[in-house]
C-alpha cells in the first residue's frame, strides 16, 4: 500500500510541476478521448489496483518498471460493444514530463499513441508518422527502438521513453483484460 501512496503522490507532484513549469499541453483529457473514441462511443473511467505480483509481472513483460499499482482505464463502448481502452501515461523524458494517451483495441492491439503534453523542447518530439509505427502492434520483443521502431535522430530519449511507456501500458492492459476474461472485472 505504501507503494501506491508513494506513486500516487509522485504522479500528483509531476502534474503540479508540469503546471508550474508551463509544460505545453496539446489537448485536454476529454478532447483526446473524444478524438480516440468519437461518438457514438461513450467512455467510462474505471480504476483498477494491481497486486504486487501483477505489478512485478507487468514490469517483467514490459521490460520497464511499473511504479504504481493504481491503474486508471478509460473504457469506450459504442452501441455494437467495446471499441477500446485508453490509458494516460505520464513520465519524465530527460528532465521534463511527457503525457501520452495510449489506446488499445479490444483484441489487445494498439489503436493509437498521442502526445498530450510535452515539456522538453519541441525539437525532441518525434513526428506523428513515427507514432504510427505503433498501430496494430502487440507487446512483443520487436516493440523496441532499433527493431520494429526506427531511431529518430535528435529524439532518442523521447522515442525510448515513448516505447517504454507503450510497453508498460500493453503489459498492464493484458492484466486488466485478463481479469475480465476470468470474470473478475470489466476491462
Amino acid at each position: 500500500m505504501a507503494v501506491l501512496k508513494r506513486s500516487a503522490a509522485t504522479a500528483v507532484l509531476l502534474l503540479a510541476a508540469a503546471s508550474a513549469l508551463a509544460v505545453p499541453i496539446y489537448s485536454s483529457r476529454e478532447q483526446a478521448l473524444a478524438r480516440a473514441f468519437p461518438p457514438p462511443a461513450t467512455v467510462e473511467r474505471k480504476t483498477f489496483f494491481l497486486t504486487e505480483a501483477e505489478r512485478e509481472k507487468a514490469s517483467r513483460d514490459a521490460r520497464s518498471k511499473i511504479e504504481s499499482g493504481l491503474v486508471i482505464a478509460y473504457i469506450a463502448q459504442d452501441p455494437k460493444g467495446p471499441v477500446g481502452t485508453g490509458y494516460f501515461e505520464t513520465h519524465i523524458v530527460r528532465t521534463m514530463p511527457q503525457t501520452l494517451l495510449v489506446t488499445v483495441r479490444p483484441d489487445g492491439t494498439l489503436k493509437g499513441v498521442e502526445v498530450i503534453a510535452f515539456g522538453e523542447p519541441e525539437d525532441y518530439l518525434p513526428r506523428r508518422n513515427w507514432l504510427k509505427l505503433f498501430l496494430g502492434r502487440r507487446l512483443d520483443d520487436e516493440l523496441v527502438i532499433g527493431r520494429r521502431l526506427a531511431h529518430v535522430t535528435g529524439a532518442t530519449l523521447t522515442t525510448r521513453t515513448i516505447a517504454d511507456a507503450v510497453r508498460r501500458v500493453l503489459a498492464v492492459h493484458a492484466i486488466v483484460a485478463g481479469r475480465a476474461l476470468a470474470g473478475k472485472e470489466k476491462p
